[in-house]
């Protein structure tokens, strides 16, 4: 049987894939590295030499050892959102978001060389996995909040969480193996939980705080006001959630 020749299209298609191909495989090369070697151990000739290349053909796809270390830790971001499960209308929120957390901190745990280098440097939450990431977490701190479940505003609520899961990873990581107490993770957690919710639902409490957050929360679902009117409301809310 003859084969068709390739059109253009379909021939840089193909060379579009055998690239893509290429560069997974110089970023699993890397992590197989910086796993076994930590940070140090990934050099531009020593990946090129895992992933059976030539170091030029390092520069060609990542421009430089740079531009290698962010699509691995973009690669990580990628792989850590894989991991996240999104019930959309939990039971019990609060149980949602400790299980939330139970799995950023596991991740981290067993890929701690990866986790370390996807955050340490700022800039690398341009990721935009690291964005998805953090849109589900925006997610379940909205569930919270419409609930009347939220003990501070959504913003520093998410702020909480991912420094809490961040902190725990890297504090857990810098540790002897001798000293390593799961209890210390627990402790983070709860102590996270007792931060941004209330054990009650806030609208249950007497304060006008807990009611303005639920409906704060809920008002991208409002279609009866107009645009000026929203507005007005949310810096009404806004207001009143400060009043503590």
């Amino acid at each position: 049987m003859s084969s068709r020749p390739l059109t253009g299209s379909s021939a840089a298609d193909a060379v579009a894939i055998g690239r893509e191909q290429t560069r997974l495989r110089v970023i699993e090369a890397a992590i197989g590295l910086l796993t076994r070697g930590g940070r140090d151990a990934v050099t531009t000739r020593a990946v090129a030499d895992a992933a059976g290349l030539q170091p030029p053909a390092i520069y060609r796809l990542f421009g430089d050892k740079d531009g290698l270390l962010d699509a691995v830790a973009e690669h990580g971001f990628a792989a850590f959102l894989a991991t996240k499960r999104v019930d959309p209308d939990p039971p019990d929120p609060i149980e949602d978001l400790r299980a939330g957390w139970d799995v950023a901190v596991e991740f981290g745990l067993t890929n701690p060389a990866l986790y370390t280098l996807m955050y340490s440097e700022p800039t690398r939450a341009t990721s935009a996995a690291f964005k998805a990431g953090m849109e589900i977490l925006r997610g379940r701190i909205r569930r919270l909040a419409a609930g009347g479940w939220l003990r501070v505003d959504e913003e520093l609520a998410a702020q909480i969480v991912h420094a809490t899961g961040r902190g725990a990873v890297l504090t857990w990581l810098s540790l002897p193996e001798d000293r390593r107490d799961r209890a210390l993770l627990t402790a983070l957690r709860e102590a996270m939980v007792t931060a941004v919710t209330n054990q009650q639902p806030a609208v249950r409490d007497a304060g006008p705080a807990g009611a303005a957050r639920a409906l704060h929360a809920a008002l991208p679902e409002q279609t009866a006001l107009s645009g000026a009117e929203q507005h007005l409301l949310r810096e009404w809310l806004e207001r009143l959630t400060a009043d503590r």
